[in-house]
């Protein structure tokens, strides 16, 4: 998978104000159906300084940039690493597609430490995250009417089911259209489409869609009875260390 617009952040990089542990691309342009006129959203972590979290300020945990480059809106959120470690912890899994996107315009060790933990993180209640998205972007389409919500709830689902069944976080929709076999027939037209307009209307039967989505639901629920993931796992050791020695190692520097 490549990234027709591939953010250079050298410079975003040397102005942040602490250490940028990563950055990668998220939204549509990880989830395989990007537009002409997409913005390119970039998540990561940074890493703040012991003295901003011990100190009566409250810390910077979550920051937020945006610029303009060559007419392509771009805007780059991260929180501290401390913050973004209880985030995996939440069985969210937006923060762990954000952590493995193969996109990846920033990296360091400790990101790579971080990818390395998501196998221990993953349980079969992360079901519930995907089933709570697509029912937001369900309700977003049915309002709008727009294809972006639709695709964004077929993408959610999918990403749950093949999560629920191979234990592994894939949020790339072309790729689980080929991996899950229950997968509807009209997505690579319907990707095709979005290609065109990021607000474009879908140009769909509303009811036929609506059975698809609730199929889906129902797949993703028995892909979850039968997981083989666990039901809770023990990586908060891990990560609690993993943050220490990461932060240690800047004051060391």
């Amino acid at each position: 998978m490549t990234l027709t617009l591939t953010p250079d952040l050298s410079a975003v990089v040397a102005e942040q104000p602490d250490p940028l542990l990563f950055a990668t691309v998220s939204g549509a342009h990880l989830y395989g159906f990007p537009s002409r006129d997409s913005d390119v959203d970039l998540r990561g972590a940074h890493l703040l300084p012991v003295d901003a979290l011990i100190g009566l300020r409250e810390p910077e945990e979550t920051r937020s940039r945006m610029w303009d480059r060559d007419g392509v809106e771009m805007d780059l959120v991260t929180h501290d690493l401390r913050k973004f470690a209880r985030l995996m912890l939440r069985r969210n899994g937006y923060v762990l597609e954000q952590l493995t996107s193969p996109l990846v315009a920033h990296t360091t060790e400790t990101h790579a430490e971080l990818v390395s933990l998501v196998p221990r993180l993953l349980t079969r209640h992360h079901a519930h995250h995907y089933r709570g998205f697509a029912g937001t972007q369900w309700r977003l389409f049915e309002n709008s009417g727009e294809l972006k919500p639709l695709l964004y709830t077929y993408r959610a689902l999918l990403t749950g089911i093949h999560l629920m069944r191979s234990g592994e976080v894939q949020a790339h929709l072309p790729t689980l259209v080929g991996e899950v076999a229950e997968a509807p027939a009209r997505l690579p037209e319907l990707v095709e489409a979005k290609a065109a307009a990021e607000h474009g209307r879908a140009d769909v039967d509303p009811e036929a869609v609506r059975a698809e989505t609730e199929a889906l639901h129902g797949v993703l629920d028995e892909a979850q009875a039968a997981s083989g993931l666990p039901e809770s796992v023990h990586v908060h050791d891990a990560l609690h260390d993993l943050v220490v020695r990461a932060r240690l190692e800047h004051v060391e520097g």
